[in-house]
């Protein structure tokens, strides 16, 4: 009994020493795995703080681009404006006439010693009646739309003032149109007036000295729309006049004559 005790102790020490070393081994390999953690947080917070740093410095870049980018367009539009302010201008050779030829005529005859004094064309008023739009307010379509081709400007649509009952007229009813001209569309229309639709009129003597109203003003009457080039005569429902007043800043009507005679008015002799 005494040698079987003697032989299982030894075994019993034996197992503590093998299983000593498993421990140590086990706590040796446990310790650098929590040192790898610690290692991998501190990575981590380094690679988090990386980006902070560098995100001034891409705002920065960002930003320069920004305030030079509208810089560029507003100097090319102020260097192109210029350049098409020459092709807008648009000269008459009636206007050019008054100007070179009618206004020192009109200094050295008047005597006038300012070119503010010397007489000038004012406006051109025409004016259209469609008595016809009572019945029919269809008619007075016809007759906007052949003013507007004359004079080269939309036309106004005149209402009656009374009331009246012989006429069946009531007070507000559209009976016309008319257009008002001035700068270039008057010249335009005063040289095509002259030079081409009074000249196309059967029978054409002249116009009438004693259509002055006294105050510089001169009134013309037009039996027939179709001497104007712009009139087709297979569109024209019906034959209409118009009047045409030419308003001018003479003082007297002898002043006018001389300024309408001189632009090339065709006066009867």
């Amino acid at each position: 009994m005494e040698e079987e005790k003697k032989t299982v102790a030894p075994k019993a020490t034996a197992t503590k020493k093998a299983a000593a070393p498993k421990e140590a081994a086990a706590k040796k390999t446990a310790a650098p795995k929590a040192k790898v953690k610690k290692d991998e947080v501190k990575e981590t917070k380094v690679v988090k703080e990386a980006p902070k740093a560098a995100a001034p410095k891409a705002e920065a870049k960002a930003e320069a681009p920004k305030v030079e980018a509208p810089k560029a367009p507003k100097a090319e539009v102020k260097k192109e404006a210029p350049k098409a302010e020459p092709k807008v201008k648009v000269t008459n050779r009636l206007k050019v006439k008054y100007e070179q030829v009618v206004l020192p005529k009109l200094m050295a005859k008047y005597n006038f010693k300012s070119v503010m004094e010397s007489p000038r064309l004012d406006k051109i008023v025409i004016n259209v009646g469609v008595g016809d739009a009572i019945v029919n307010a269809k008619v007075l379509d016809d007759s906007v739309r052949e003013l507007r081709e004359i004079a080269g400007q939309q036309p106004v649509i005149t209402k009656a003032k009374k009331s009246i009952a012989n006429f069946k007229l009531r007070e507000g009813q559209a009976i016309g149109c008319k257009v008002t001209l001035r700068g270039t569309r008057m010249y335009d229309f005063l040289d095509k007036l002259v030079s081409i639709a009074l000249p196309r009129v059967r029978d054409f003597r002249g116009v009438s000295r004693n259509a002055f109203d006294g105050h510089g003003n001169y009134t013309l009457g037009v039996k027939e729309q179709l001497i104007f080039p712009e009139i087709d005569y297979d569109k024209v429902n019906k034959i209409r006049g118009m009047d045409i007043v030419i308003v001018t800043t003479a003082r007297n009507d002898d002043q006018a004559f001389t300024l309408l005679s001189e632009l090339g008015m065709p006066f009867r002799k």
